[in-house]
């Protein structure tokens, strides 16, 4: 009895005959736009993996994971510190004192948070040390009032290292003369830039200066900083941490400051990961269309095949040959020129603005000023799996259509 070859005559009814060169056409094209779809899930999934690990390393650097706050200045922080550090979870804590304000420079104002640290142990819990484009964090010396300022403030004010800016804090002082703000005359030592928004908002003085500056004892701290081993704990972490500490204290966490910006980043990525798996779909039900045009096409191949033996499961195994092929072929481009892109789109669009000689990515405007882009394995295997299996699913219909074609019908008119 005659045995046909699924998997062979498959791969042979990929390519339609001579004289119908439009089916090949249409497959050409289902499998393009399977390629361009998988390409696109995996490049635009990798630049919101880039953008949130960004924002982990580069705001959640800078920012506090956690605080220990006292409702009143704490005067004995290095004990506080011990008891933290004690906490299995807490890898380095640091004083810190915060102060709202304005900083002025010929005629110029800009509002920012100035923090007040011990620049020793503020290298244990930041980042900003491997990030400074002049001077040192260890400039800031107690009692001379120097002030380490963000990438954009110092662009703001044109000034560098050993220029003057004023400090202006929001409180009044009441003299004979009358009501007059209180200012700070600070020297810039040192400028640092991470590529985010806190370029613009963000600079730093000594803790003991800024005790001086809030009228507080010397030794007089507003909190401590902790850094812990796994930011995603900190809510939970600072919260059994206040519960057992004696005294009056509260906590604060990374979760009330920016937790709605990486909320708002993991959602956009699952609409974003939703929508361009509709392209997908979408390419891979292109299939449809085409194996029915096939199978038009082969009529009279499939009859003749049946009455040579064939049964409608060998018949229905021949179509899902073909267009799982154009799935496969079609992911596999994909995938690799994905993640090509993927790997390379970071490179790619520094050099478009250095031609271009704009700036896609402000940081004036957005919180990172580069488009960043990481590949995670885990996601590439996923969007391969399933528009493999959309593929897989768009060859069912047509194949079992085939499987019920009568020899003596197809063949009438042939």
């Amino acid at each position: 009895m005659f045995r046909p070859l699924p998997f062979f005559i498959g791969l042979r009814y990929t390519r339609a005959k001579r004289r119908n060169h439009f089916i090949s056409f249409i497959s050409l094209i289902s499998m393009l736009g399977l390629t361009l779809g998988v390409m696109v899930m995996i490049l635009v999934l990798s630049v919101m993996n880039g953008f949130d690990r960004e924002l982990r390393t580069r705001i959640l650097g800078m920012v506090p994971h956690a605080t220990i706050n006292g409702y009143q200045p704490i005067s004995d922080w290095q004990a506080l510190s011990k008891q933290l550090i004690a906490n299995p979870k807490v890898v380095a804590t640091a004083p810190f004192i915060q102060l709202q304000g304005m900083l002025t420079h010929d005629g110029s104002v800009a509002p920012v948070l100035v923090t007040g640290v011990q620049p020793e142990a503020e290298k244990t819990v930041s980042i900003i040390e491997n990030h400074m484009q002049s001077g040192s964090l260890d400039s800031l010396v107690e009692g001379e009032f120097g002030i380490v300022i963000g990438e954009l403030i110092a662009k703001r004010f044109n000034v560098e290292v050993g220029d003057k800016l004023t400090f202006v804090l929001p409180e009044a002082s009441v003299t004979p003369a009358g009501v007059f703000p209180r200012l700070k005359r600070f020297t810039v030592a040192g400028v640092f830039k991470v590529g985010a928004e806190l370029d613009g908002s963000l600079a730093m003085i000594h803790v003991a200066d800024a005790a001086k500056l809030s009228r507080w004892q010397p030794g007089q701290v507003q909190g401590v900083r902790i850094k812990l081993d796994n930011l995603f704990e900190a809510p939970k972490v600072a919260w059994d941490i206040v519960s057992q500490l004696p005294g009056d204290y509260y906590a604060q966490d990374w979760t009330r400051t920016h937790g709605n910006l990486f909320a708002a980043i993991k959602m956009e990525k699952t609409m974003i990961g939703l929508l361009l798996m509709l392209i997908v779909a979408v390419a891979a039900f292109n299939i449809i269309s085409t194996l029915v045009m096939v199978v038009t096409d082969k009529k009279a191949d499939i009859a003749i095949l049946r009455t040579l033996g064939a049964t409608p499961m060998s018949i229905m195994g021949i179509f899902m040959v073909q267009g799982s092929v154009i799935g496969v072929v079609g992911t596999l481009s994909g995938c690799v020129l994905g993640v090509l892109a993927a790997l390379n789109v970071s490179q790619l669009v520094s050099w478009l603005e250095q031609v271009l000689g704009i700036q896609f990515l402000s940081s004036d405007v957005y919180f990172i000023s580069y488009l960043p882009s990481q590949l995670i394995w885990s996601d590439v295997f996923i969007i391969c799996g399933a528009a493999l299996s959309l593929s897989f699913l768009a060859t069912l219909y047509p194949a079992w259509r085939a499987s019920r074609t009568e020899p003596a019908e197809a063949l009438r008119y042939d």
